[in-house]
């Protein structure tokens, strides 16, 4: 069968058309139209400025993506369509929502209502043989979302801990607009941390110690406000530290994923997100669970993409999980993993 996966949940327009044959997944085009430089110079994403995008760009995003997969662009060889409901951005999702409404019912196909934070997870099993995979815990790390995910079976899902206020994300964000680096602050964090610096500095590990699974950065960002007004914002602070704060957040994010691998007994590990593209990130996490199967999206799955809720919209459209009337599908901002869409 042929999908077609819809994209618009934050500030990236994507479409993108997979093939599935067997259970084996073929991308035929990956199209991902970003706001970044447009959001860049508010320092983060603007909900309506946003959703203008969306509604300029998608009909554009979703032609690409049906040419580059030689399909036709008036009546495409598809069999149903996947789209994000939420979480995200209200306005955003919505223009996403509207358009592959109109388009399923136009082709006279089935629409496939996707969670975007289970798509983040899905996509890191793209082509994976998961027979004998489960039960596994899932991170994701990705925008607003700091969770973890006790997966017992591909669509049966429990939540066990996630963000009580700023996700890593956030963090990463907020801390670098507090030492002068631009929107989006995960990748330059991750480039100051690669620069040397002779200057020493050391920031907490929020609720690194808890018996719960819960995430809170928050204190981290306060931790960094304070220090920065203390100090001069040379280069060398400012490397020393974006590398403090990527280590404390890797500590967080990898004690509690041990943690709940050993009390869950977990087969694997799935981590999936913006957020894991960080390379820190991902050659740390490969070093402590080397000895257990640990299942990373590429890096350019990673962000936010429309493959990955083609992935999700398929195994929902295996169970069942199509929109009975496509006119009373709404979006939902606040979906929280492991809901019923």
């Amino acid at each position: 069968m042929k999908i077609l996966g819809i994209e618009t949940s934050c500030d990236e327009t994507a479409a993108a058309v997979l093939n599935i044959e067997d259970g084996k997944f073929t991308i035929l085009s990956n199209i991902v139209s970003s706001q970044i430089e447009l959001h860049r110079e508010y320092g983060g994403v603007y909900p309506m400025l946003a959703k203008r995008e969306h509604e300029k760009n998608l009909p554009m995003v979703v032609k690409e993506a049906l040419k580059k997969a030689k399909l036709s662009t008036t009546k495409p060889d598809i069999d149903a369509i996947a789209v994000t409901i939420g979480p995200g951005l209200s306005p955003c999702l919505w223009t996403g929502l509207n358009k592959a409404t109109e388009l399923a019912f136009k082709w006279g196909i089935p629409l496939i209502p996707t969670d975007h934070m289970e798509g983040h997870l899905l996509v890191s099993l793209l082509n994976v043989d998961t027979k004998n995979i489960f039960p596994a815990i899932g991170l994701t790390v990705s925008g607003g979302h700091t969770q973890l995910v006790l997966i017992k079976a591909i669509g049966d899902y429990s939540l066990i801990g996630e963000t009580r206020d700023d996700a890593a994300g956030e963090c990463f964000d907020k801390t670098a607009r507090i030492l002068g680096l631009p929107y989006p602050g995960g990748p330059e964090i991750s480039k100051k941390a690669d620069e040397s610096s002779n200057i020493k500095v050391s920031l907490p590990r929020p609720m690194l110690y808890t018996k719960d699974y819960d995430f809170s950065f928050s204190g981290l960002k306060t931790a960094v406000l304070y220090q920065a007004k203390k100090h001069t914002i040379t280069l060398p602070y400012v490397r020393a530290m974006a590398k403090e704060i990527q280590q404390a957040i890797i500590d967080v994010l990898l004690k509690k994923t041990k943690r709940a691998a050993l009390e869950y007994q977990a087969k694997s590990i799935i981590i999936g997100g913006g957020v894991i593209a960080n390379k820190e990130l991902r050659a740390q996490f490969q070093k402590t669970f080397k000895n257990i199967p640990l299942f990373i999206p590429p890096v350019e799955l990673c962000g936010d993409n429309a493959v990955m809720i083609g992935v999700a919209g398929y195994y929902r459209f295996k169970k069942g999980a199509i929109a009975k009337n496509m006119k009373e599908l709404k979006a939902l901002p606040n979906l929280r993993f492991a809901s019923k869409v």
